[in-house]
């Protein structure tokens, strides 16, 4: 048995896993695979290059797999597909919808109680019914507390009857509605009794106490006539219990109402948060997959989509996997949806094209991950993922819960935070990562571009192309305004780049540029002063960032990663995420103004023990850059250069601040060089070679296998001894009995 199936995981799996030299779990791994297969929400946080992407997609692989094979032998209603049919249930109250501090018993799922004496907690039942008919249930009250029961739609508040979707009847004899609360019947409290009544043939609701009928409460508007209505409960400090009609009521119904137990079947639906499927009905189409995986940019969704690939290799169940980017054929994604497909990957903008037009469904959905959360999030995404989210059934069509994995570069993050609270369940958090740092395996230092003590660039003849801020101020090179400087400043940066390039004989390396236009100048400026494009060429290099085609952009990761070209150009969001084993060196061109982004930048280098420099141009004077926030053509064909509080899509950009703010967040002073970009190896705490593992001889440093190989040794001699003293007393005891 390998490692992976002793966490669990199906064999035909873990073979595929084996041949790609997965001997072992990662850490990540190891801590999410069994939550996420136990059925629970899971909150992680790791290094890229950790095996991130497995510990997500092999537990969600399998279940999707036992889903399908489940459905193929029969142990679920067979419906059109290979999706199945929801699946009838008692009723109950809903544990999968309710608010945190309401608890519900687990085995009749009769009982609920809240014991916080602050705040209301709610639920609904996890039926609900609707077109036709006359429905009762009974609540009666176990513990004294303030109650209000009664009947609402699955978009209503949980706070029942404090908007126009949910009516209740509370203890203190008040009725509600759109938080509207009038005088109604009597108050009730400990043993009292009361019954709900659901009218769908005359359209109105109302309710008894202890038998007691106090006539119609509401007449329920013509917008709700065609909802499905879920019994529901609030309280505070209480508990109450519920009768859907599977004992004994305490009081017999008024004549024409039947039990919710007893509704007829074609009148009863299944919760979900999109409102429902109906029971015994197809709950699912070909083109409603069981996971939707998100991800940033089409790079990371190519990277995990591929993963997916390598790990069903062995399958013997058909698994459907679905690739969803912008900039590829729709009508071939849409084809191939139709045609069924059980896990998807996509990015945002085309997930919201393909689900607004419904030809990509939610109403299977079983796993809702999102791969790089954060940066989802302050791409804009967060509007997003919340609509997505309340169209997927909270329960799935044969009984089992939604569940959320949230993969993020930080766990510390208050937009993920806020995320994890609004939608996930009881989630796990499993950071690996903690606050940010710097790992001891990178030397990143920063190079202070200051144009008046360097003054190079007012000679130079060849330079790199900038990014046109300045093209309508009146520059004069003997003149020091803040604009030529700063036009000073982006000539600097693309000479300080070559002479790093050449001085450290970097012969592969990111460059992170700011905007797009940067990085297709730098590559245009690399080009020109390589020699040319080829292979052969000096400075080598491929552009990645969002105004590319994707077939280019995937070609040109893929050069960079095979070494055919030695230099990455990129954005932020175009390198999130992306894992290139052995880089050994990452050049800033601008500090990004997110201090999170330069951990996230110059962790590329130092992976799996190996060395890595990073280096960052930091102009000492402000720099006007573009920032296109507000335009309404996200800079394509833009030519404001006026500043954006005068309308227009510039920014002067501060980078000493943004510099004194990375320095706060990870709690050090990076180092600086001078403009000859002669960084010492030595100054690193001995002699190394960027890209490669650290020499053990004469340092301290140690990789963790070295590091762990005593205790595991020491484990082992445990085990033997324990392994032979059990041995010796099984022989030895009936001599000892004698």
């Amino acid at each position: 048995m390998t490692a992976f199936e002793e966490m669990g995981v199906m064999s035909e799996l873990a073979q595929a896993v084996e041949e790609m030299d997965w001997n072992l779990p990662t850490d990540i791994q190891a801590e999410s695979i069994p939550l996420i297969l136990g059925g629970g929400d899971v909150l992680m946080a790791a290094e890229t290059g950790s095996g991130k992407t497995g510990a997500f997609c092999l537990p969600v692989i399998q279940i999707v797999c036992e889903t399908i094979k489940d459905i193929q032998e029969g142990k679920t209603k067979k419906s059109q597909g290979n999706k199945p049919a929801a699946i009838p249930t008692k009723w109950k109250m809903n544990v999968f919808d309710r608010t945190p501090a309401m608890a519900i018993d687990t085995e009749e799922g009769l009982v609920c109680q809240s014991r916080d004496f602050q705040g209301w907690h709610g639920t609904r039942s996890n039926k609900g019914v609707s077109i036709k008919g006359k429905y009762f249930y009974e609540a009666t009250v176990t513990d004294e507390g303030l109650c209000r029961v009664g009947w609402s739609t699955m978009n209503a508040f949980l706070d029942l009857g404090t908007d126009r979707e949910g009516f209740g009847y509370g203890g203190t004899g008040k009725k509600s509605f759109g938080k509207q609360f009038d005088s109604y019947g009597e108050s009730f409290g400990l043993s009292d009794v009361i019954g709900c009544y659901l009218d769908l043939d005359n359209f109105t609701i109302k309710w008894s106490k202890n038998g007691v009928d106090f006539g119609k409460a509401y007449d329920i508007p013509p917008n709700l006539r065609h909802s499905v209505f879920y019994a529901a409960v609030c309280l505070k400090n209480a508990e109450m219990k519920f009768n859907f009609g599977g004992s004994r009521f305490s009081h017999l119904p008024k004549e024409g109402f039947v039990s919710l137990m007893d509704a007829p079947r074609d009148c009863v639906v299944n919760s979900t948060a999109s409102g429902g499927s109906k029971e015994g009905s197809v709950a699912a189409k070909p083109n409603a997959p069981y996971a939707i995986i998100i991800e940033p940019s089409r790079e990371l969704a190519e990277q995990t989509f591929n993963q997916i690939k390598h790990f069903k290799k062995k399958l013997s169940t058909e698994l459907r996997e679905l690739l969803v980017v912008g900039g590829a054929s729709a009508k071939d994604q849409i084809d191939a949806l139709m045609k069924g497909v059980d896990i998807v990957v996509g990015t945002p903008g085309r997930l919201e094209d393909l689900i607004s037009t419904e030809r990509l469904l939610l109403s299977s959905c079983k796993f809702f991950i999102l791969d790089e959360c954060d940066g989802l999030l302050s791409a804009g995404y967060g509007d997003l993922i919340s609509r997505m989210h309340k169209q997927i059934p909270q329960v799935s069509a044969d009984g089992k819960r939604l569940q959320m994995i949230v993969c993020s570069a930080t766990l510390h993050s208050i937009d993920v935070k806020r995320l994890a609270d609004k939608l996930m369940h009881f989630p796990t958090w499993i950071d690996l990562k903690g606050q940010d740092s710097v790992p001891e395996t990178v030397h990143h230092v920063v190079l202070m571009v200051d144009p008046k003590t360097d003054t190079t660039w007012k000679t130079l003849k060849n330079h790199i192309k900038t990014d046109e801020v300045h093209s309508k101020d009146a520059l004069n090179p003997s003149i020091e305004t803040p604009e030529m400087l700063s036009e000073a400043v982006k000539l600097l940066k693309g000479e300080y780049v070559v002479r790093a390039i050449q001085q450290q004989k970097m012969d592969r390396a990111i460059i992170f540029c700011r905007t797009k236009v940067d990085c297709d100048n730098m590559e245009e400026y690399l080009i020109k002063s390589g020699g040319g494009k080829g292979r052969n060429s000096q400075f080598s290099c491929v552009c990645l960032h969002g105004d590319r085609k994707p077939n280019e952009r995937r070609d040109n990761l893929e050069m960079f990663k095979r070494g055919d070209v030695k230099f990455l150009i990129c954005t932020d969001v175009a390198a999130r995420g992306l894992d290139v084993s052995g880089l050994p060196y990452v050049i800033n061109v601008t500090l990004p103004d997110e201090k999170q982004n330069y951990v996230h930048r110059i962790g590329r280098v130092g992976r799996a023990e190996r060395m890595g420099l990073a280096i960052s141009l930091v102009s000492v004077v402000k720099e006007k850059v573009w920032y296109h926030s507000n335009c309404s053509s996200r800079g394509k064909g833009c030519y404001n250069t006026r500043l954006t509080d005068e309308g227009g899509c510039c920014i002067w950009y501060n980078e000493p601040q943004f510099l004194s703010d990375i320095e706060e967040h990870l709690g050090v002073t990076i180092d600086q060089t001078d403009t000859s970009l002669k960084i010492e190896c030595s100054e690193f705490d001995g002699k190394v070679t960027y890209g490669q593992k650290k020499s053990v001889t004469g340092s301290e440093y140690k990789g963790h296998t070295e590091i762990l190989a005593p205790s595991v040794k020491k484990l082992a001699e445990l085990e033997k001894k324990s392994q032979s003293s059990y041995i010796n007393l099984l022989y030895m005891k009936p001599f000892l009995s004698r």
